[in-house]
């Protein structure tokens, strides 16, 4: 009689020994179970905003001639003198939120469109400053807020991400960083065991024992993964030594060691910037261009120098190198990072990335005029971010360019550059680049070309500033931050403000460059325009630059 069965395999049955070994090792959530990236918020609104006409028992239907003046006391007034409020819990779209966020695109005079930008919540932890004990006891002792944000699935308030993304060579790599960016920040969190700044138990100090995977602990992962670019691009990051990774910074102290934090919100982020670089940077070199592609079998065509691609090329590796195995079921709406990443051919661009987080001490948004909160900011390449500060009606950049004329990059990229030109417009490039620090644009990772981002950690006061701009180059690059955050004054909503302020920007530059804004409602927005004159101080200015680029002949060559 024939065996039907399955051939027993000592391979799959030790598979299915250690999977099952892991899965009792693993009681807590799993990273597929706690990563939720959502493109909305939640909030708690009165019942009475939501259908003021379908209140019962607190109007009559009376005819006028028929009603008596009210006389004794009011149930209405008094359940809201007692602080409890029927509530009922929204979401709202950040994107379709134009009282609170407003996007605005074009792609000016190219014939397409490289910018990408992303808006949501992220679940990761709060890293917003602890309040006083003093102001959360006044706090919880008066009347309830109107509006009140939701908390996470952690128990802390909801964190805020904005980004802006602006590619070059295509859009691959900016699609890619919109798509799967905000991933690689959940999952590091998680990794890194990132603990909450609000917790009671929490200490902002104390170093992590490492997250859910349980194997590695946070200095194994920063070591592993500046070993992996030592070993995978060499060059410039055999002495990489990143500057929130105080596992590889700090040697040979066991004194500082102790009190260093390893899981701190800057590390975290750094992680997964360089991360998802790398990631990126690998799956497009283990590719074939359309010309190697179509020499492939032509012998004497496909003659090539042995070391040809010895830049980054590991034919053993998948197309996408990632922080966990694959899963083939997503029950949130965070990306998929298993997935392959570009398509069948080599991409040789890359592309820049300004990244906002927002955290609050307490569930009220952001936005509210009594609420603190924190802003962390991470930033690669020549796109910007502003505040408006509300007092003086002053712009506050939080980025720097990293362009090879910063003194900082220079010193930087000189050691394995070989040489910075001048363009035709007088600015300095480094191998036909413009910036020093970028995703992707794999051909220059050698020379020091990194992901590696520059962090600004903001502490917010109530009301302290009226809104906050993301912006690519196509803006920064021809108005300046004065310039940038009048526009947005006389606006009306956070919408209409990056629609002006993008059409503007292309309006008055020659040759108009990709253009995205991003403006962000702050506690101040009520009074952007009472601060040092509001936007007078650039009017003449601005509408001097609108009539020069109405008159056909102020542009003749």
């Amino acid at each position: 009689m024939a065996h039907l069965g399955t051939p027993y395999s000592i391979t799959n049955a030790l598979r299915a020994a250690f999977n099952e070994t892991l899965v009792v090792r693993r009681a807590g959530p799993t990273i597929t179970q706690r990563r939720a990236f959502h493109e909305y918020f939640v909030t708690h609104l009165p019942s009475s905003s939501l259908a003021p006409d379908r209140q019962q028992g607190g109007h009559h239907k009376l005819p006028r001639n028929e009603s008596s003046p009210h006389s004794g006391s009011s149930g209405r007034s008094a359940n809201t003198s007692q602080g409890s409020r029927d509530t009922t819990i929204v979401r709202i779209p950040i994107k379709s939120a134009k009282h609170h966020f407003g996007a605005g695109v074009s792609r000016g005079s190219r014939p397409y469109n490289e910018d990408t930008y992303q808006a949501g919540t992220i679940e990761i932890p709060s890293f917003a400053k602890r309040q006083p004990t003093s102001h959360a006891r006044r706090k919880s002792g008066g009347e309830e807020d109107d509006v009140e944000g939701a908390k996470s699935e952690s128990g802390d308030p909801q964190v805020f991400f904005f980004g802006v993304y602006d590619g070059h060579g295509g859009a691959e790599c900016s699609e890619f960083l919109r798509d799967r960016l905000h991933g690689y920040v959940e999952e590091a969190a998680l990794l890194f065991g990132m603990e909450s700044s609000l917790q009671p138990g929490s200490v902002e100090d104390a170093d992590s024992e490492g997250g859910v995977m349980g194997e590695q602990d946070a200095e194994d992962l920063q070591k592993s993964l500046v070993s992996t670019w030592r070993e995978t691009v060499g060059g410039y990051f055999k002495r990489f030594k990143p500057e929130y990774f105080p596992a590889v910074a700090v040697r040979d102290d066991d004194d500082k060691t102790e009190n260093i934090n390893n899981s701190s919100v800057e590390t975290i982020m750094s992680y997964a910037f360089l991360k998802a670089d790398l990631d990126f940077t690998t799956a497009q070199a283990s590719k074939h261009t359309e010309k190697e592609r179509a020499t492939a079998d032509d012998p004497v065509l496909s003659d090539k120098p042995l070391n040809e691609n010895d830049l980054l090329f590991h034919p053993d590796r998948p197309a996408s190198q990632n922080l966990r195995s694959r899963h083939s079921a997503r029950p949130s709406s965070s990306p998929d990072l298993s997935a392959p990443i570009g398509g069948s051919t080599r991409f040789k661009g890359g592309s820049t990335a300004s990244v906002a987080l927002i955290s609050t001490s307490s569930p009220t948004p952001f936005w509210n005029p009594s609420s603190p909160s924190t802003i962390l900011v991470a930033h690669v390449g020549d796109t910007r971010i502003l505040l408006c500060r509300t007092s003086d009606g002053k712009a506050v950049p939080l980025t720097t360019n990293h362009h090879p004329s910063a003194p900082v990059e220079a010193t930087r990229m000189r050691r394995y550059a070989a040489s910075f030109t001048t363009d035709s417009f007088g600015e300095e490039r480094v191998l036909g680049l413009a910036n020093t620090r970028a995703f992707g644009d794999i051909a220059s990772k050698r020379i020091g070309v990194s992901a590696e981002p520059q962090i600004t950690k903001v502490q917010v006061p109530p009301a302290g500033f009226a809104f906050m701009v993301l912006m690519s180059d196509g803006i920064s690059g021809h108005l300046s931050d004065q310039e940038i955050v009048d526009v947005v004054k006389d606006a009306k909503t956070p919408a209409q403000a990056a629609n002006d302020l993008v059409g503007f920007a292309v309006e008055v530059s020659e040759d108009a460059d990709n253009a995205t804004a991003l403006v962000v409602r702050m506690g101040g927005w009520e009074r952007r325009s009472e601060g040092g004159g509001g936007s007078l101080g650039t009017k003449e200015q601005r509408q001097y630059r609108r009539n020069e680029a109405m008159d056909p002949r102020s542009r003749r060559q």
